[in-house]
């Protein structure tokens, strides 16, 4: 319980530290919708970047060059582990030892959204589209 604690707050304070450099906060879009698994979706952010902003940078942080404190958050800039749409995918949906699975909270659109900003921004230039059908076929 104490280690869940300290990540948790590692990773709040990690968010707040690096806030001043990651620009405007992302704007969550008015009223919330359930997402296409039918659970509420507690992100309701539209577009790749903003779900990036408001999700994925606490702990990857705002440039994606990763963290290391608490835990380790790995680097999406310039990650070749990227290359294949199918890994960052599962890597949202169920989650892998530290990341939480996030298939539960974001629905395929915003799913794809995030994988495609994250492929083709911070260095990477992996430029084929995953679509909302690929999320689902992965779920």
């Amino acid at each position: 319980m104490k280690t869940l604690l300290f990540a948790a707050l590692a990773a709040f304070t990690a968010t707040a530290a690096f806030a001043d450099n990651a620009g405007p906060a992302p704007k969550p879009q008015t009223g919330h919708r359930g997402n296409s698994n039918g659970f509420f979706s507690p992100f309701p952010f539209d577009g790749g970047e903003a779900i990036y902003k408001g999700v994925c940078a606490g702990c990857h942080m705002p440039d994606a060059k990763g963290a290391v404190g608490a835990g380790a958050y790995p680097a999406l800039a310039k990650n070749e582990n990227l290359e294949t749409a199918a890994y960052p995918v599962a890597m949202v949906l169920k989650g892998q030892k530290a990341m939480p699975g996030l298939g539960m909270q974001l629905d395929d659109q915003q799913v794809a959204d995030v994988v495609n900003y994250v492929r083709t921004h911070f260095g990477n230039k992996y430029r084929d589209k995953v679509k909302p059908e690929d999320v689902k076929a992965a779920r």
